[in-house]
C-alpha cells in the first residue's frame, strides 16, 4: 500500500498495490502494521457500507465532536465517487480547507480521514457503493454536519446532487453551527 499525504494534515490517499493476473487482481486493502509504518494509528471499531443506486447523490458532510470524533477510512467498492473531506479543527492552519478525490473501485483507492475533519461524497456513476471503517462507535444523538454548498467552504463539486436527503440539505452553515 502507498500512503499518499494531502494538503490537509492527516489526510492521506491509499493506494493498493495489486497483484493481477489471469484469474483477476488481489490487493491487500488494509494492514495496521502499514498504517502504523505510516505514521497513522487507527485501529476499526464499525464498519458501515453505504448503497447508493443513483449517480449523483450527495451524503454528507458529517462529523461527531469530540469526544466522539471519528477517523474514517473510506472507499469505494463499486462505481466511482467525488469524495470531500473538511477540515474543521479550529487550531489546524488548514482550518476550513477542503480537498476532493475521485474513488473509483477499479483503481482500489481510498482516504483516510483524520479526527475533526467533515466528509462527504458526491457519486459519479450508478450503484456506487462506499464502505467506511470507523475509528469510533456511532454516537446517537452527537452525529453533526455542515451543508454541501456552504459559502465558508466553496467546495467545487463536479455535478449539483440529484439526490440528497432533507437532513443534509438543511444543515446550517459552519458559522451559524
Amino acid at each position: 500500500m502507498r500512503f499518499l499525504p494531502q494538503s490537509i494534515a492527516g489526510v492521506f490517499v491509499v493506494e493498493a498495490a495489486p497483484h493481477i493476473d489471469e484469474r483477476g487482481a488481489f490487493a491487500r486493502t488494509f494492514c495496521t502494521q502499514e498504517f502504523e509504518a505510516a505514521g497513522i494509528s487507527f485501529t476499526t471499531a464499525q464498519i458501515n457500507l453505504s448503497t447508493n443506486p443513483k449517480r449523483h447523490t450527495l451524503r454528507g458532510l458529517h462529523y461527531q465532536d469530540p469526544p466522539y470524533a471519528e477517523a474514517k477510512f473510506v472507499r469505494a467498492v463499486r462505481g466511482r465517487a467525488f469524495d470531500v473531506v473538511v477540515d474543521l479543527r479550529r487550531n489546524s492552519p488548514t482550518h476550513r480547507r477542503w480537498l476532493g478525490i475521485e474513488l473509483d473501485s477499479r483503481k482500489m483507492n481510498a482516504v483516510f480521514v483524520p479526527e475533526g475533519c467533515a466528509h462527504g461524497f458526491l457519486t459519479l456513476e450508478d450503484d456506487t457503493d462506499i464502505l467506511y471503517q470507523m475509528g469510533r462507535l456511532f454516537v446517537d444523538g452527537h452525529a453533526k454536519g455542515v451543508r454541501w454548498n456552504d459559502p465558508a467552504f466553496a467546495i467545487t463539486w463536479p455535478a449539483p446532487p440529484a439526490l440528497i436527503s432533507p437532513r443534509d440539505a438543511a444543515y446550517a452553515d459552519y458559522g451559524n453551527s
